[in-house]
C-alpha cells in the first residue's frame, strides 16, 4: 500500500482565489484554508493537500522578480515535506512567473503547477474549479512513488504545458493560454492522458536548490514599420542596461537602414547582449535565411530560436545574474536548459 501524495497549494492572488460579497458586490479573496467548504469534489483527490496563502493577495499585474523569489523560498521551505505543488496566479503574468521558476528552481524534480481561471471561484460558470481539481491531480501522478511530472508547467482549461513555452493570448476565453511551438505534456478528458514522450528529461547533477538573484537590468525594442532613430537610441542607450531582447519581424528580419546596425553595433561593442526574438506568436528566429537578417547575423546578434518573448525575458535575467562572458552568455542563451527552446535551431 502506498502513502497518498502531498500537494501544497501555494495561492499568491489572482481571480481564482477570489468570491463574490453579495453585500457590496465586488470581489475578495477567501480564505483557502477553508477550500473544502468551497470546492467539496476535491475530497476524492487521493492526495493530502496543505495551503499557503500570501499575506496579501498580489493581482498578477503588481507580479515581480521579488515575488518570484517569495514563491520560490516557499516551494524550497516545503520541497521535502511535499511530493507536489500547485501555484495558484493571475492570469495575465503567469506565463512569466512560471517561465522565471522553470530557472529558479535548479535540479528540480518534483511538479510545480501553475493554474488560475478567467471567472471567480465563486462563479456560477466558473473555470476556476476544473483547473484547480485537475491542477491538484496532475500534482498527484505518480510512478513507482515518484513524481510522474518533474518539471514546472501551466494548467488551463484541460491541457498542460511546460510552463516556459507558453503565452496568454486571450483575455475573455477560457482557453487563455497556447504553447505555439511545443506540444502539451497532458490533456484532460473522460480521461486524464499525459503525453510522457514530451516530458522534460530531468537528470538532475545536484540537490534541488533555488536560484534567487534575477538582473533586471534589460530592455525590450520591439520593431514596428517607421520606428525612428531617436526611439532606438532610446532604448539601447538607457542607463546602466545589461541585455535586449530585441523583437524582430517573421525569421528575425529587421530593417537593413545604416543606423540601425550602427545604434546595434554601439551597444554590442558597450557589452550588451542583444537578443533577436520574432514577434510571431509561433516559428523560429533563422537569422540568414532572409537578406533582412543577415547584418544582424553578422553583428553577432543571439538568436533566440523559437523561445517566447516571456522565457526570453526570464531566461536574460537568470543569465545575466550569473555573471557569464560574452560567448558564454551567448552559448547558453541559444542551448535548451529547461527544455524552453527547440536546440536544433540554434
Amino acid at each position: 500500500m502506498t502513502n497518498k501524495p502531498n500537494i501544497l497549494l501555494i495561492y499568491t492572488g489572482g481571480t481564482i482565489g477570489m468570491v463574490k460579497d453579495f453585500e457590496t458586490n465586488t470581489l475578495r479573496a477567501f480564505n483557502f484554508d477553508n477550500l473544502l467548504i468551497r470546492i467539496p469534489e476535491i475530497k476524492q483527490l487521493d492526495c493530502n493537500i496543505t495551503t499557503y496563502s500570501f499575506e496579501t493577495p498580489i493581482d498578477s499585474s503588481n507580479m515581480s522578480p521579488e515575488y518570484w523569489v517569495q514563491i520560490a523560498n516557499v516551494i524550497q521551505d516545503n520541497y521535502a515535506k511535499v511530493d507536489g505543488f500547485v501555484v495558484l496566479h493571475g492570469s495575465d503574468t503567469m506565463s512569466y512567473t512560471a517561465s522565471a521558476l522553470s530557472f529558479m528552481l535548479e535540479d528540480l524534480e518534483k511538479p510545480v503547477i501553475f493554474t488560475g481561471s478567467q471567472l471567480p471561484i465563486g462563479d456560477l460558470r466558473t473555470d476556476a474549479k476544473e483547473n484547480l481539481i485537475t491542477a491538484i491531480q496532475i500534482a498527484s501522478l505518480q510512478d513507482n512513488n515518484l513524481p510522474q511530472i518533474q518539471e514546472v508547467c501551466l494548467y488551463f482549461e484541460y491541457k498542460l504545458y511546460r510552463a516556459n513555452r507558453t503565452t496568454k493570448i486571450n483575455a475573455e476565453h477560457f482557453e487563455a493560454f497556447t504553447s505555439p511551438n511545443y506540444p502539451e505534456l497532458a490533456e484532460s478528458g473522460v480521461h486524464l492522458k499525459v503525453f510522457k514522450h514530451n516530458l522534460l528529461n530531468t537528470a538532475t547533477k545536484g540537490a534541488f536548490n533555488v536560484h534567487e538573484n534575477m538582473c533586471t537590468d534589460i530592455a525590450v525594442l520591439k520593431l514596428y514599420p517607421g520606428i525612428t532613430e531617436v526611439v532606438v537610441a532610446a532604448v539601447l542607450n538607457t542607463p546602466n542596461i545589461k541585455g535586449v531582447i530585441l523583437e524582430t519581424y517573421g525569421a528575425g528580419n529587421a530593417p537593413t537602414l545604416s543606423w540601425f546596425s550602427k545604434l546595434l553595433e554601439a551597444a554590442l561593442l558597450k557589452g550588451i547582449h542583444v537578443v533577436n526574438v520574432t514577434q510571431c506568436s509561433g516559428g523560429s528566429v533563422i537569422m540568414g535565411q532572409y537578406e533582412t537578417s543577415m547584418h544582424l547575423q553578422k553583428l553577432g546578434l543571439i538568436s533566440g530560436n523559437d523561445i517566447t518573448f516571456e522565457a526570453a525575458i526570464a531566461k536574460m535575467m537568470y543569465l545575466l545574474s550569473k555573471e557569464l562572458t560574452k560567448n558564454e552568455f551567448k552559448k547558453c542563451f541559444q542551448t535548451s536548459i529547461k527544455g524552453e527552446l527547440t536546440d536544433y535551431f540554434a
